[in-house]
């Protein structure tokens, strides 16, 4: 396993969004690459620590959505902590399968003094991005938002 220079985490992130932007189900075998052992990854659905159960999270999107790929779209270095932009691409399995949905959210990572991530927090709009894009569901929460900006 080969990590990046501790005193240069930018080549430690440009790596990781190389990573990030090819995932695949078999690129996830290189996780520890840029993972701690301990690591935690949470988003509004997961609160995870650990390679398995990381892999776990990113093994049930493969599962669940046809063709999911990030796209890094910026990115702001300080120190040994980083916010990643990113899109994040999928067609749903169960519905639309033509559409390309997008979710816009960001990842507030925390390096270990080795450059592999030792906290990793996503952050995204589950309500605007995801829910209102799924039929039936999705018209409720574009209702309820708009009643909701009424009063």
């Amino acid at each position: 396993m080969q990590t990046p220079h501790p005193d240069d985490p930018r080549a430690a992130i440009d790596r990781l969004c190389v990573w990030f932007e090819a995932l695949s189900p078999e690129s996830l075998a290189r996780l520890p690459e840029f993972y701690t052992t301990d690591a935690r990854f949470k988003d509004p659905f997961n609160d995870v620590q650990g390679i398995p159960a990381i892999t776990q999270v990113f093994e049930h999107m493969f599962r669940s959505l046809q063709a999911p790929r990030f796209v890094v779209t910026s990115r702001v270095i300080d120190g040994a902590q980083c916010f990643l932009v990113w899109e994040f691409r999928f067609r749903f399995q169960r519905f639309d399968t033509v559409t390309e949905q997008v979710v816009r959210g960001g990842s507030h990572l925390h390096l270990a003094a080795d450059g592999r991530v030792r906290e990793h927090r996503d952050y995204w709009d589950a309500a605007e991005e995801l829910y209102e894009k799924l039929p039936v569901l999705g018209g409720l929460m574009r209702w309820l938002k708009k009643r909701a900006n009424e009063g």
